[in-house]
């Protein structure tokens, strides 16, 4: 229990320096960082495929797109333009939104019994293979058939002809 409590702080941390950081490439960074400590509470909860996933989906591919778009962007300071009194009233506005629900949910916080599963092997890879492959094996091979389908389709539109190339 040490170990998920240790885990869920340090989650809280990187959120929290996800949205204080300047830099946005740190911001990033951070978001990666929150995002390994949640694939960590996975793996404590018994969830290896949300785990893997987690992994090579968010960490993987969506903040490497991430960077990739933060860096093609221009962050000068002196390109960006002042923020209005308006805008600058909406966040405080959102930002007590925030504090009065994060008072509500504290007040209602009330210790728990810990969940402790009665099937180990709950979340296991091996189990959502053989359910894959056993239950869902039709939906599971016309679903791979689209995806090649899309495929072969996205590489002949990218290429280009070369009748008409001149």
């Amino acid at each position: 229990m040490n170990t998920f409590y240790f885990i869920a702080f340090l989650s809280v941390v990187f959120a929290i320096l996800v949205i204080s950081a300047k830099n946005p490439v740190y911001s990033i960074l951070y978001l990666i960082l929150t995002f390994f400590t949640f694939t960590i509470h996975y793996i404590l909860l018994n969830a290896q495929f949300l785990a893997i996933v987690n992994f090579i989906v968010y960490m993987g591919a969506i903040l490497v797109l991430f960077l990739y778009t933060l860096m093609l962007m221009n962050l000068n300071k002196e390109s960006e333009a002042a923020k209005s009194n308006l805008i600058k009233i909406a966040a405080v506005i959102g930002g007590g939104c925030f504090l009065v629900t994060i008072v509500a949910a504290l007040k209602t916080f009330g210790h728990s019994a810990p969940v402790v599963l009665k099937d180990t092997n709950l979340g296991l890879v091996k189990n959502l293979g053989k359910t894959l492959f056993n239950e869902y094996l039709l939906p599971f091979e016309v679903s791979s058939v689209l995806l090649l389908s899309a495929m072969v389709g996205a590489v002949l539109l990218a290429t280009k002809d070369p009748k008409h190339t001149a």
